[in-house]
């Protein structure tokens, strides 16, 4: 009975939803976090009487067919390319992403990663920095002696000293486009790599080639939204609950089979 295979592999995309929606849950908090969503498509199909097969010697064919169908897989876990809001902090080192485009970062091996959390800090030796200590690309430093700093939308860094009326130019940050922004692998800590399917970056200062600007003392929200999620949770339980229904009902026919007298 093939029925238990179906029902067995609509359990199991229900449990993958559910695990999606659990982790969009878990990141609501999470600055810059984009939604992501399971999809999925039907298994091949067993052609008992294919459509368009003669049946006749006279050429009379068959319309429509029998196929059964033998279940469902997942295809993807797409990622919801919606902006967050933007949260005002008055950090002089929070930066948001108006519109597309990811900040550059160094990682410990020495690739490329790439990021929407502007929540940026400043390293023991001036570097600026994620929370997680990666530098950002290109490098700018903070002299100690700074007061205070500003950032403008196109990305450049000014330094403001006690000695000095103008501010002084210390580096411009830049933002990185992707062809296919889906097809970035995520790594966790709000950081993705470049893969084939998304292609290579397009680096360029901020606000040019279709890419967004950047705004100082702001931070972006997570783009989850708690009510569709809680909805989505709700449809994914009780799809699970009707393919272990249908489960429970293939095991009681096996069981009147057995029985036959």
């Amino acid at each position: 009975m093939r029925a238990l295979q179906i029902a067995a592999t609509g359990m199991s995309a229900q449990q993958t939803r559910v695990e999606v929606i659990s982790n969009n849950l878990a990141n609501m908090s999470s600055t810059g976090y984009n939604a992501r969503r399971a999809e999925f498509a039907d298994l091949h199909y067993q052609q008992a009487a294919r459509p368009g097969s003669v049946t006749a010697a006279d050429g009379t064919v068959i319309p429509a067919g029998v196929q059964l169908g033998l279940g469902v897989r997942p295809t993807a876990v797409s990622v919801n390319l919606q902006q967050g809001a933007l949260t005002q902090t008055g950090g002089d080192l929070d930066l948001a992403i108006e519109g597309d485009g990811y900040l550059e970062v160094t990682l410990p091996s020495g690739l490329s990663g790439f990021t929407r959390d502007g929540g940026l800090k400043r390293s023991p030796e001036g570097l600026i920095v994620t929370s997680d200590g990666y530098p950002l690309v290109p490098n700018i430093t903070i002299p100690n002696d700074a007061r205070a700093i500003s950032i403008n939308a196109g990305g450049e860094v000014f330094a403001y000293f006690n000695d000095r009326v103008e501010a002084e130019l210390l580096g411009q940050f830049t933002l990185a486009g992707f062809a296919n922004e889906k097809g970035l692998e995520a790594i966790g800590s709000n950081l993705f790599i470049e893969t084939a399917a998304s292609g290579g970056p397009q680096v360029v200062a901020p606000g040019q080639d279709g890419l967004g600007t950047l705004r100082q003392g702001y931070l972006e929200e997570s783009s989850v939204d708690a009510v569709r999620e809680i909805t989505e949770l709700i449809k994914a339980q009780r799809g699970y609950e009707l393919n272990a229904k249908v489960i429970t009902a293939a095991d009681q026919m096996l069981g009147a089979t057995t029985q036959v007298r």
